[in-house]
């Protein structure tokens, strides 16, 4: 059994204190699933950090069988903690090389050595240890891909293994943080069923944090509402998630589509992605001829499980990724200009667009000023006249010039390998396209903020000083200070709660509706897709499925997931809205 006594932590922040978690008092059950929701920031995660022995508290008291953890525990009393708990953090894929099967083995003999290596057939429980690997795989479902190497298992086996893995520790306790909050309804339904078997089978006490409603109405027992570090209820999910979800805010109306005809073209797309593993060449995804449009100020939702071929067909678009044939043609003025070959043209294009992705990440040390100042820069309407008067002094060609503007719009590390290909650094960028003055910066941004709600105190912050929700609008309010013409999001808002959820919903109505700005947008979300979108297109292995109204598609969608879970969702959305 595990008891919570007074459990208090607080952060200590240059600028102020700020309490995580206030007397915290709770009791889990063996063998019960016990639920954690609330906004966030409201300390579910450092609950959970502080359960699992990686983070200190102030004041209280841990009790978990015969082991007792207060503030002035011994680091021996913490390794029996840490040796009684396990914890699968939700972006968590630390993964061997080699077969899910020698994965589980590894962690099973790391329990007697104290380190992961493969036992030898000399072991005298070698044997033994084999067969308690294909055990706990066939806990979460695997055990047909006992032989598969873990790097090209799916999204949902991935996360399955990495139960196994922890599960292999034999631990009192499993804490889950956000078990996949950021997929697929096809894996998070291969999870959230491989949760209930490990409860059923081994009586394990199960904590999940999650800012799902729909994962804690399918998995709790019993769900424990924490906000503001503080348990503001402690009961039946149904009762609990019905008083979380009345302080949700009303959605802002959608505006009316316009009818300006396309703003970007895409015709005869196909790419092909293969992988090879040990000596088969397996196909992952085949986009064939594939046209569309995207209409001028709309958003345009796309919807699919894993794999389908959203997130490689969003960098075809933006033309950081090329595909076998085809071509994507963005207006502009009265040119059509395409970015997949290079023109004089295609810098000018990419000027227009905002790009925020799934693992958008704001740069810790610099408040969101600065961070406004620098992009603004970047996609300054003087910009690329500068960059190539000096990129000419430089000797850059205006082909390599172009490559280099494209990697302001890409992942942080996929920047840096590119930046690295060529023999550059991030310095570049300073060259090239100079920062804007902060007092400048702050002018554009002020009517921005306003718009998406934001404090304007929020300038001077650092990101992690942020709540979730204002960090996600803030994101938006670095890209929008540049006026984009159109915002490419790819699924940026996974994991975030339902509250913060419709506040970001809200914000992305109004950009598209005050600007008139076109969004292109990726997620798993469908309540989301339905609210946000003037339409909605679902993928499956490189096709578009569906094309049209958001509802309909996303209709289409769930019927094609097979995913019980979101029954729950379905029925809860249509109360909440």
């Amino acid at each position: 059994m595990l008891q919570i006594e007074n459990l208090s932590k607080t952060y200590r922040l240059d600028d102020r204190d700020v309490e995580a978690l206030k007397e915290i008092n709770f009791i889990a059950q063996p063998g019960e699933i016990l639920g954690i929701v609330g906004k966030s920031g409201g300390g579910k995660s450092t609950l959970m950090k502080i359960l699992r022995g990686m983070e200190s508290f102030d004041s209280g008291r841990i009790i978990l069988d015969d082991i007792t953890i207060t503030p002035t525990s011994s680091e021996e009393e913490i390794r029996a903690q840490m040796a009684a708990t396990a914890i699968h953090l939700q972006r968590d894929f630390a993964l061997w090389t080699e077969s899910a099967l020698n994965n589980i083995v590894r962690r099973i003999h790391s329990r007697k050595t104290g380190y992961e290596v493969l036992p030898i057939p000399e072991d005298a429980d070698y044997e033994e240890m084999y067969r308690e690997g294909l055990f706990y795989l066939s806990l979460v479902g695997l055990e047909k891909k006992a032989n598969h190497l873990a790097t090209i298992l799916s999204g949902g086996e991935k996360q399955r293994l990495v139960i196994a893995r922890q599960l292999a520790k034999k631990p009192k306790i499993l804490l889950l943080d956000e078990p996949a909050t950021m997929a697929c309804p096809a894996t998070k339904q291969e999870v959230l069923d491989s949760i209930k078997n490990v409860r059923d089978k081994l009586g394990l006490t199960i904590i999940v944090v999650s800012h799902l409603p729909e994962i804690h109405e399918y998995l709790a027992d019993r769900l424990i509402w924490l906000e503001k570090g503080k348990i503001v209820a402690d009961g039946k999910p149904r009762e609990i998630l019905n008083r979380f979800l009345a302080g949700i805010g009303k959605p802002e109306p959608l505006a009316p589509r316009r009818n300006l005809g396309p703003a970007i073209k895409v015709r005869d797309l196909s790419k092909r992605i293969c992988q090879v593993c040990t000596g088969e060449v397996l196909e992952v995804l085949r986009m064939e001829k594939l046209n569309l449009d995207i209409n001028k100020g709309e958003i345009t939702s796309f919807i699919g499980n894993s794999g389908g071929g959203k997130t490689t067909l969003l960098q075809i678009i933006q033309g950081i990724r090329l595909p076998d044939e085809g071509a994507v043609y963005y207006r502009y003025g009265d040119d059509w200009v395409d970015m997949l070959t290079y023109s004089p043209q295609r810098m000018n294009v990419r000027r227009t667009l905002g790009i925020m992705y799934q693992e958008f990440a704001l740069y810790a040390g610099e408040t969101i000023i600065d961070q406004i100042a620098y992009h603004m820069g970047i996609k300054s309407i003087d910009v690329i006249g500068y960059a190539r008067s000096v990129a000419e002094e430089m000797g850059i060609s205006d082909k390599v010039l172009d490559i280099i503007y494209a990697m302001t719009d890409m992942s942080e590390e996929n920047a840096k390998a590119a930046l690295e290909s060529l023999g550059l650094t991030r310095d570049i960028f300073n060259d090239l396209f100079p920062r804007f003055p902060n007092s400048e910066a702050q002018k554009f941004a002020e009517p921005i903020f306003e718009l998406l709600s934001l404090d304007k105190s929020v300038l001077w912050k650092l990101p992690g000083h942020l709540s979730g929700g204002e960090l996600v609008r803030a994101s938006l309010a670095i890209l929008l200070a540049a006026r984009p013409e159109v915002m490419i999001l790819d699924e940026p808002f996974g994991d975030i709660d339902p509250i913060t959820l419709r506040e970001v919903s809200n914000a992305i109505k109004k950009i598209n509706s005050e600007f008139g700005t076109t969004i292109i947008l990726v997620s798993h979300h469908v309540d989301f897709v339905e609210e946000v979108s003037h339409r909605a297109i679902l993928m499956e292995n490189g096709a578009l499925i569906a094309d049209g109204d958001p509802n309909e598609v996303c209709n289409a969608f769930i019927s094609r997931c097979n995913a019980p879970y979101l029954i729950n969702m379905q029925e809860r959305y249509a109360v909440h809205g």
